[in-house]
């Protein structure tokens, strides 16, 4: 075996340290699942709390996603200033003060601040988290172990989804009062400081990115970080590949996105911005943050709506580990491809029967009788190509596919417009299900969904089995 050559994908690694630093960070993932999921149960409660309509029920469960783009774009910039450790562990802060915050607010303005507080580490986690985590990871398992971080957040969904379900049926219902006085939605939100404090004390406890360390100077630290997840032959050899692909004598900055052949954008920043943008607008966050409002528009019961949602939650974290067993096999571009045809057939169907149910005149609900199995089979069959494809992906692309430059950078401007792609399609899918129901909605994502196969196809270059270094030097090319 060949120790000196970086870009040997056998490469001797310490897997065990590397898994454990792995996990450590991807903690912010299940935070980032748990405070997404959390709203799902809590809307028709907010509802009643904060006395809101339609707009304002629908701004109150989108707020979070203000902070979260935010929290991407600067996330990524003081990431590259001031490393991405003591940014992480800032993050776990946010996620502790906004999990009691959003309890303990007794008017819909202190809600919307704690959330807004929350969406702030939620954004800055799914971006520096995924980026660490392909900063230590070897190139053969790189795919795998970022792919631990879409796996953590659907955990953090579904346990989510279900502690939900089992505080509101203990409590009869999301605005009934439980324990201490406090109403059911309530603790449910107040649960996330548990793993939020875990991730804080696991924080501690890992070293920072070697990358970012080698591109401030520090290279004795990142040889010491190196060396602890190889041997110091390779750390040698390692850091002299980083070094190659940074700019001598100064740190990484936002203005590096900007060609300084053309002046415009880089090229494979408009490539990410692809990927982040037609992720979200093939609908997957309406399924998560309005599960339980749309199955009682399509008929279920509040308490039938939270269990499909425990159901939903069990297909994602099941199909994410099929994922991770594909990523590095099949590679990146294929399984988008699949996912983006995949999933624009399921909600086709979702569509079509939701366009052929009835409306209840009394109460306005949908009424799907017995079509109402089927489109619970769809959607569950939407939710799984999603976790094997553009789920996982997405955020492991977004994590290795920029040059050690201006990765920080690329994550920050990406990240802020995924979180405001999030934003846009959660806001307005309470508007959609009010002025034109169900059917054309879903109609809408499913289009996207054909856009996003033709995009993979045309623009997206295989990530699969290469080294950061080596990509780095293709875009600088």
């Amino acid at each position: 075996m060949n120790t000196n050559n970086p870009s040997n994908p056998d490469e001797n690694v310490n897997m065990g340290r590397v898994i454990f630093l792995s996990i450590i960070a991807a903690i912010g993932g299940f935070l980032f699942g748990f405070d997404s999921g959390v709203i799902n149960g809590t809307v028709d409660a907010l509802q009643g709390a904060f006395d809101s309509d339609a707009v304002g029920t629908g701004f109150n469960v989108a707020s979070m996603l203000l902070g979260c783009a935010a929290g991407a774009f600067f996330a990524g910039t003081l990431a590259d200033k001031f490393g991405r450790k003591p940014v992480l562990i800032i993050t776990s802060i946010a996620f502790i003060i906004s999990a009691y915050g959003s309890g303990a607010a007794a008017t819909s303005g202190a809600f919307v601040a704690a959330r807004i507080l929350g969406g702030l580490a939620v954004g800055a986690a799914s971006i520096l988290a995924p980026a660490y985590i392909s900063e230590i990871a070897p190139a053969k398992v790189r795919g795998a172990l970022t792919t631990l971080q879409q796996l953590m957040i659907v955990i953090g969904l579904f346990v989510a989804f279900l502690s939900n379900y089992m505080i509101a049926g203990a409590a009869g219902g999301a605005s009934e009062a439980l324990w201490a006085g406090a109403d059911a939605w309530q603790w449910m939100f107040w649960v996330e400081i548990i793993p939020a404090s875990i991730f804080f004390l696991g924080l501690i406890f890992i070293p920072e990115s070697p990358r970012y360390l080698v591109a401030a100077g520090l290279i004795d630290k990142a040889k010491a970080v190196l060396s602890s997840i190889s041997n110091d032959a390779e750390a040698d050899a390692k850091i002299i590949d980083i070094q190659s692909t940074l700019e001598k004598d100064r740190k990484p900055r936002l203005s590096d996105i900007i060609s300084k052949h053309t002046g415009k954008l880089q090229p494979i920043i408009w490539v990410g911005l692809g990927l982040t943008t037609l992720q979200q607008f093939t609908g997957i966050n309406v399924v998560f943050y309005y599960g339980a409002t749309l199955w009682q528009a399509a008929g279920f019961t509040e308490a039938d709506a939270l269990m499909q949602n425990v159901i939903s939650g069990s297909v994602n974290v099941l199909f994410t580990f099929v994922a991770i067993a594909l990523i590095d096999k099949v590679g990146r571009k294929p399984l988008l491809m699949i996912g983006a045809l995949g999933q624009a057939v399921m909600l086709g169907i979702l569509a079509i029967l939701f366009s052929m149910g009835t409306a209840n005149i009394a109460t306005g609900d949908l009424e799907l009788g017995g079509l109402g199995i089927y489109a619970l089979l769809a959607a569950n069959g939407y939710i799984a190509f999603f976790a094997v494809t553009w789920g996982p992906i997405m955020w492991v692309m977004l994590g290795e596919m920029f040059p050690n430059q201006f990765r920080g950078a690329a994550l920050a401007v990406c990240g802020l417009v995924h979180w405001s792609s999030n934003f846009a399609v959660t806001m307005t899918f309470p508007i959609f299900l009010a002025n034109i129901g169900l059917g054309l909605s879903y109609g809408i994502y499913a289009a996207f969904g054909l856009i996003a196969y033709f995009f993979v196809k045309k623009y997206v270059v295989e990530t699969k089995g290469r080294t950061l270094e080596d990509m780095s030097r293709d875009v600088q090319s």
